[in-house]
C-alpha cells in the first residue's frame, strides 16, 4: 500500500489557483522532493496533507485511510526557528512533547516514556545535550531535537518543510542522514519541501515542481531540464551544472515573491 496517495487534488486561494489535477503517490521508502518558488503551494501541500487545509477539489489518504488532524503516522519536520534564549525547556522535554503532547490532560508520564525519549535523542545524536535547555543550544541542535519529535512514532510518512533552511552545511548534513536513516530503517516515505535541491540530490527518488498553477512530476533528470521548467514556466528558465551542484536560473520575478504567506 502506498503511504500517500493524492488524487485529482486542486486548491485555490480566492481566485488564484496554486495548483490543479495534482495525482501523486508515495511508496514505502520513496524520498520525493518538492521544489518551487515562494508562492507555488508547497507548504499548503503539507497542510492538506496534515488534515489543516481543506482541498478545493480532489482527495487525499495515508496508508489508505482519509486524512484527519493529529494522525500520529504522519511525522512533520518544521522550518528551523530559534527558540528565545531564556526557553527553561529541556532539550529531552522537546522530544517528550512527541510522546505525550497529543493525550488530554496534563503530560503524565507513562511506563516507557522515558526509554523511548532517549532512544530517539540517541538516534539524532542528542543524547549528551538532553538535560541541557534548549534556549542555550545551537541552531543545529535544536532541529535535531525536532526531527527528534517527529520520529518518537516511528511514522510511516514523514513531510519536512525546509528543515535545513538557516542551517550550516555540517548541520544539514546531520538533519539529512538522520531522515535517511529513517526512510532506509523503517521504510518511511519522504516529501521533503525545499527551495535547494543540491544538499538532498542523492538521497531523491523523483522531483515534484510547482509552477505558476501547473506541476511536473519525474525523476531529477527528468524534471530538472532547461526544455522542461521553460515549458512549466511558459519563459526561458536554464538549469546550469556547476560540478555536482545545480543552478536554476531565470525563474520569473512575478512568482518569485511569496503571496499571502504561502510557500
Amino acid at each position: 500500500m502506498s503511504v500517500l496517495e493524492i488524487r485529482g487534488a486542486s486548491l485555490r486561494r480566492g481566485q488564484r489557483e496554486l495548483w490543479a489535477g495534482l495525482d501523486l503517490k508515495v511508496e514505502p521508502g520513496e524520498f520525493i522532493a518538492v521544489l518551487g518558488p515562494s508562492g507555488s503551494g508547497k507548504t499548503t501541500l503539507l497542510r492538506s496533507i496534515l488534515g489543516l487545509q481543506p482541498l478545493s477539489e480532489g482527495s487525499i489518504e495515508v496508508e489508505g485511510s482519509p486524512v484527519r488532524r493529529g494522525n500520529r503516522r504522519i511525522g512533520y519536520i518544521p522550518q528551523h526557528r530559534p527558540f528565545a534564549p531564556d526557553t527553561g525547556m529541556r532539550a529531552r522535554d522537546v522530544v517528550a512533547l512527541g510522546v505525550q503532547g497529543t493525550r488530554f490532560g496534563p503530560p503524565v508520564p507513562r511506563r516507557g516514556d522515558r526509554e523511548r525519549i532517549d532512544g530517539v535523542l540517541s538516534a539524532v545524536g542528542a543524547e549528551h545535550y538532553a538535560n541541557r535547555r534548549v534556549g542555550e543550544l545551537s541552531g543545529g541542535e535544536q532541529q535535531r531535537l525536532r526531527v527528534g519529535q517527529a520520529l518518537v512514532d516511528s511514522p510511516s510518512l514523514l513531510l519536512c518543510d525546509e528543515p535545513l533552511s538557516s542551517l550550516d552545511l555540517a548541520n544539514q548534513q546531520g538533519v539529512i542522514e538522520i531522515i535517511d536513516r529513517q526512510r532506509r530503517e523503517h521504510n518511511a516515505g519522504v516529501l521533503f519541501v525545499t527551495h535547494d535541491i543540491n544538499p538532498i540530490m542523492g538521497k531523491v527518488d523523483r522531483i515534484l515542481y510547482l509552477a505558476r498553477g501547473r506541476f511536473m512530476l519525474g525523476t531529477p533528470d527528468e524534471v530538472l531540464q532547461s526544455r522542461v521548467l521553460t515549458d512549466l514556466y511558459g519563459a526561458p528558465v536554464f538549469v546550469l551544472r556547476a560540478g555536482d551542484r545545480l543552478v536554476v536560473v531565470g525563474v520569473p520575478d512575478a512568482d518569485a515573491h511569496d503571496h499571502g504567506g504561502d510557500e
